[in-house]
């Protein structure tokens, strides 16, 4: 990296047993740094000040990612890491030379938000394999968020049992970090890992980390392992019971209307319980009984202007951690957006949409439409040996029987998940899925996939697939070949997918079924260097090509985008695009107006403007206008945050969609709005309020979480739904009143 030539070994100092200095950064950028057991008082506050902090020099020197690759970092950063028989500990001092301007504007526990917060993250890599770690993130008002990396790319789907202290000081702030050996896993017997932190200081829009990372992985720089720096002198603890047990006690008061009888305040109480064993440090179990998600948030409601189906992503936590396990394909159901360089316009449904199938899809278990399935029970394996990496999962459905609706037998799913790492980054998988219902036939899918990435900026994957299920005849065969050039200032990126007509897994995800997909891009993104208030042009274009799969044209999509980056991190994009759909069969693109079959072809302009999360007030802004199969669409969204305090938050969305044709004038609208007031990191109170014109349904959902103890929670969840069908205003159709304990006892 440049900036880092020729600087000498830092930490160089004689501590009990210590044989390397605390970090030495060598010609090349490549850093290395030793942990240091604590043998003294140590108090945990955020304060640093501690005597170890006097003797042991820190970590220091970061880099710039943003806004110039390489150069010294313009905010000082003073890094620790710290061990005893129990726990792992990061210290760090941010010096600050606007303490004012600083941006904390979130404290609940995992929010997205945290990246446009000032904070500080670090990255594990406990396997020291280049490919694999755990991160958590923290800021100034104690907001905690965490997450997993798979192949160097990044997952939220992980929770673990960690603490994070900060107290500000003259010039800055300070924090201190304590992750518990046991809630991560790691290779026995070593004393390696890989390490890498990242500083975020908002106002100025600049990035920094301990070992430099390309800027062209944007916001998924921590998780390039295969830069992080390495980490000596860190044994491992020695093996334990490691067993978890989280029993949970639910009661709850029912409301329904629309049922058959209806009825009212009907009373219901269940009990169930999760286990988790650490078999080894490398092996994890789970078993579930009488699950309940009860305390997951609503669905976020969603336009669709398309007759394709939406997805949904999972909310519950049992499904959530180690999904990644069983991603395929390079399709992940929880992966953070845009990792493939391109830029998407907020808003639309872009081409070089993920159209890609998932081969296991959570919510396919547990949930039929708008209906919970009861789950009996089931288990989980996650584990890995060397390269290999593999995930086993099992669940068992009661039977649903409901009036006005088909009878839901009892089901069992099967999922088995085997990855082996080829070379440095690159990687072959194998899956198979089965869901098995009581009395129907059984369905099943099979697939293999790859993974190579040849540089840090160029990517070749793909998959091969099929499905089995009675009934159905035809091609049930699906394949997806990719290249993705990711550089900072070119991209490009190529794909070929076949879904066939009969291809069906059942156990996954759909989004569009029996088509064949040809799809290219290319990007141009220079950076001005002359033009302060720009950090970026990007000019792109792109095709997008779909047939059936006998050849005949069902959907085109030719686009160019124009978007600005600016230093202040507001993002700006205008948007072009020439469309063609096929309608096989008319299609309801609103209430009360329906399409003819045939083809259409359109014209569509769209101009976004995200405004930095560094104002009390921002969101993303689209107004977009032009053609719609027979008519034209005029769309005007704003998707909005309203910070009254790092405790106290809004979050609105609007989206107004008119369409004007020859059956006359149609809406779609959506109104939400997110309120979330946090108590403390680890309590919150939440209300979502969704309407929509469509269904005229309106919704209501609120929340209280309580992390009573690390691990044990009380929530308290409120929810209705009403219709404005009935007699125009909101008649209320359901209702819920829940009540949930869970106590996390650990041995």
């Amino acid at each position: 990296m440049a900036g880092a030539q020729g600087r000498e070994p830092l930490g160089a100092v004689a501590l009990p047993g210590a044989t390397t200095p605390v970090m030495v950064r060598d010609a090349a950028g490549k850093v290395t740094v030793r942990g240091v057991r604590l043998a003294g008082p140590f108090v945990f506050d955020g304060a640093l000040d501690d005597a170890i902090y006097r003797v042991v020099p820190p970590w220091t020197d970061f880099v710039q990612q943003e806004p110039n690759e390489g150069a010294p970092a313009t905010e000082k950063t003073e890094a620790w890491v710290f061990f005893d028989d129990e726990n792992i500990y990061v210290g760090a001092r941010l010096h600050e030379s606007r303490p004012d301007r600083r941006v904390t504007s979130d404290m609940r526990r995992d929010s997205f938000n945290m990246y446009f917060n000032d904070h500080l993250a670090v990255v594990f890599d406990t396997f020291n394999d280049h490919r694999n770690g755990y991160g958590f993130a923290t800021n100034r008002a104690g907001g905690l968020f965490d997450f997993f990396t798979t192949n160097e790319q990044p997952s939220p789907n992980w929770n673990g049992l960690w603490e994070s202290r900060a107290k500000d000081f003259d010039g800055g702030w300070t924090v201190e970090i304590r992750i518990p050996f046991r809630s991560i896993r790691f290779q026995a017997g070593g004393d390696t890992w890989g390490v890498n932190l990242r500083r975020m200081s908002r106002w100025k829009n600049e990035t920094s980390f301990l070992s430099g990372v390309p800027r062209s992985w944007g916001r998924r720089a921590l998780n390039k392992l295969s830069n992080e720096a390495q980490l000596v002198g860190v044994p491992t603890p020695r093996p334990s019971l490691n067993l978890d047990v989280k029993p949970y006690a639910l009661g709850s008061l029912l409301t329904d209307q629309a049922a058959t009888p209806a009825f009212s305040n009907r009373r219901a109480a269940h009990v169930g319980a999760d286990v988790k064993w650490g078999a080894t440090p490398t092996l994890v179990a789970d078993l579930t009984w009488n699950t309940d998600f009860a305390q997951v948030e609503d669905d976020d409601a969603q336009v669709n202007l398309t007759r394709f189906s939406l997805f949904v992503p999972e909310k519950r936590e049992f499904f959530l951690e180690g999904q990644d396990a069983f991603a395929f394909g390079g399709t992940s159901a929880g992966a953070f957006p845009g990792s493939n360089g391109a830029v998407f316009t907020p808003g639309s449904p872009n081409t070089g949409a993920d159209l890609s199938p998932l081969l296991f899809y959570s919510r396919r278990i547990g949930l039929s439409g708008s209906n919970v399935v009861p789950i009996l029970a089931g288990g989980r394996i996650l584990g890995r040996a060397g390269a290999w990496q593999i995930g086993a999962l099992t669940m068992r459905t009661e039977a649903l029987a409901l009036p006005d609706s088909v009878p839901t037998p009892a089901t069992s799913y099967s999922v088995l998940r085997v990855n082996r790492d080829v070379g440095r980054r690159s990687r072959l998988g194998l899956i198979a899925t089965s869901r098995d219902p009581a009395g129907g036939p059984r369905g099943t899918s099979v697939g293999a996939d790859a993974q190579f990435n040849l540089r840090d900026d160029l990517a070749l994957g793909g998959y091969v697939a099929r499905s089995s299920a009675a009934g159905k005849s035809g091609d049930a065969s699906s394949y997806r070949a990719r290249m993705d050039w990711t550089g900072d200032r070119y991209g490009i990126s190529l794909e070929h997918m076949l879904v066939g007509d009969a291809f069906d897994p059942e156990v996954g995800f759909l989004r569009r079924s029996a088509f064949r997909r040809s799809f290219a891009l290319a990007r141009f993104s220079p950076r001005p260097a002359h033009l302060a208030p720009v950090r970026k042009f990007t000019y792109q274009a792109s095709a997008d090509y779909i047939t059936d799969p006998g050849g005949r044209l069902q959907s085109e999509d030719f686009r160019g985008t124009f978007a600005t980056e600016l230093s202040s991190g507001d993002f700006a994009t205008i948007d072009l695009a020439q469309q063609f759909e096929r309608l096989d069969a008319p299609f309801e693109v609103a209430r009360r107006d329906t399409v003819p079959a045939g083809g259409y072809r359109f014209t569509q302009a769209r101009a976004s403007y995200i405004f930095g999360t560094q104002r009390p007030v921002s969101g993303t802004l689209t107004v977009a206008h032009g053609g719609f199969f027979d008519g034209s669409l005029t769309e005007e969204s704003w998707r909005g945050r309203i910070e009254v305090a790092p405790h106290f938050v809004a979050e609105p969305t609007v989206s107004f969609n008119q369409i004007d044709g020859p059956r006359g004038r149609a809406q779609t609208n959506l109104v939400s709005t997110r309120v979330t007031y946090s108590v403390s990191p680890r309590m919150f109170v939440g209300g979502l309020v969704q309407y929509q014109s469509r269904s005229s349904s309106l919704s209501t959902n609120v929340r209280l979480r309580w992390e009573y103890q690390p691990g044990s929670e009380l929530f308290v969840v409120y929810s209705d739904g009403r219709t404005t069908d009935v007699r125009g205003y909101p008649t209320l159709e359901n209702r819920s009143i829940v009540l949930k304990a869970t106590k996390l006892f650990r041995w």
